[in-house]
């Protein structure tokens, strides 16, 4: 006869405890323009999945994913100013 157990590592594996610090949730903030803007290089491909390219969809495909590098090129220009401004004298 088999036993049926419980799943209390899977229960517990959400306690109040694990939820995220302040400092992630500020990274996590951080790289919001980054987040939303691949986002929305993915609506503009995912429109396109469907249905032959035009002009207009290649026109906002490429603007998206300037958009995109654009977030990315600014958060690692933060994050390597906040970086260098915290050195040892």
């Amino acid at each position: 006869m088999n036993h049926i157990v419980t799943l209390q590592d899977a229960v517990t594996a959400f306690a109040p405890w694990t939820e995220p610090t302040a400092a992630e949730l500020d990274a996590i903030e951080q790289e919001m323009p980054v987040i939303t803007a691949d986002i929305a290089l993915l609506d503009a491909q995912i429109m396109t999945l469907d249905r032959p390219v035009t002009e207009l969809d290649a026109r906002r495909i490429r603007r998206a994913h300037n958009r995109l590098l654009t977030a990315r090129r600014e958060l690692s220009n933060r994050s390597a100013t906040v970086e260098l401004s915290g050195g040892a004298a």
